[in-house]
């Protein structure tokens, strides 16, 4: 049997539980899977990019079989370089299958070995974004039903830095 390995592509700013049950539940399915986290020039994010690497690593240190990698530019090109199967992503409501849908047939016609696995939210953060976690967390709102608590601490810190 091939080892298949996946991409989990996104910002990440900051990890939520969201994002980790997504990981996890990708974990178990593939060999490897790569947590890619996005420099995205035309975004300011509250967290650096090295921050945002270290803060998931943390997040995901129990699952062996892991890696956060940061890229930029086109997703299908770097799946193609580094020889990824699929890229797998998260789907909270319609509107993210909308637009989720659209950039997998992108991604198909620059890359047409690539697949685009969907895998709903768990019930329990289907609400769950980050935008959501920043404002809350900016505002002196509790997360920690939101975040990993092993990061929680920092995220905290960071957005009330932010709101001050």
């Amino acid at each position: 049997m091939k080892n298949k390995s996946v991409i989990c592509p996104g910002s990440f700013d900051p990890v939520t539980l969201g994002h980790l049950d997504i990981i996890t539940r990708a974990s178990k399915m593939f060999d490897s899977v790569y947590v890619a986290v996005l420099i995205n020039s035309s975004k300011k994010p509250c967290f650096s990019i090295e921050e945002r690497m270290a803060l998931m690593r943390e997040a995901v240190e129990g699952l062996s079989n892991v890696e956060v990698v940061r890229f930029d530019g086109l997703l299908a090109q770097y799946c193609r370089r580094h020889k990824i199967d699929a890229i797998v992503k998260g789907l909270r409501a319609v509107s993210d299958f909308e637009y989720e849908f659209q950039m997998a047939i992108a991604n198909k016609k620059l890359n047409p070995q690539l697949e685009t696995i969907f895998l709903t939210a768990d019930s329990d953060s289907m609400y769950l974004s980050s935008s959501m976690v920043r404002e809350i967390g900016s505002y002196g709102g509790d997360i920690g039903n939101f975040v990993p608590a092993c990061v929680h601490d920092r995220i905290v810190e960071r957005l009330r830095q932010i709101h001050q």
